[in-house]
């Protein structure tokens, strides 16, 4: 299901993730774990959100598509999706990674994002998850559901 976040500003959405969890403890959990690779994912509490954990998933910059931007993308849903089922979660909201300051044209970021959650629905048929994307607006959420179109028929 595609639908479109209301932010109360312009923030981009990890920075509202971090202000709605409480920025320092969410700050402190990160910095514990250090780093995360491009392409990949790590997992946090959400403290002050109305979740159990947040997942965060490192896409890359888009640099013109021959630099694995793709592959490294398509990681980084994969991960995620990985981390859940780890963590026993029944449900996932993801953004359109690196389709905002990243660059990443959004139309190929759509075909990343549909082809590496229905891959691992297949591969996980014994898991149960409701996959939700969120949207920063409506141009984002309208080709997104072009794209889940297309690839279903």
């Amino acid at each position: 299901e595609i639908s479109t976040l209301s932010l109360h500003d312009a923030l981009p959405i990890c920075g509202a993730i971090f202000q709605a969890a409480g920025h320092q403890k969410l700050q402190a959990a990160c910095n514990e774990i250090g780093h995360c690779d491009v392409g990949s994912a790590v997992i946090t509490p959400a403290f002050d959100l109305n979740a159990k954990y947040i997942i965060h998933a490192v896409g890359p910059i888009w640099s013109g598509g021959q630099n694995g931007e793709p592959e490294l993308l398509y990681g980084a849903y994969m991960k995620s999706l990985e981390l859940a089922r780890e963590y026993n979660c029944s449900s996932i909201g993801l953004p359109l990674i690196s389709a905002g300051i990243y660059g990443y044209p959004v139309d190929k970021a759509w075909d990343v994002a549909i082809r590496a959650c229905r891959d691992f629905i297949n591969e996980n048929a014994d898991y149960d998850i409701l996959i939700r994307f969120g949207v920063p607006n409506e141009g984002n959420r309208t080709i997104g559901n072009k794209t889940l179109e297309r690839t279903i028929t």
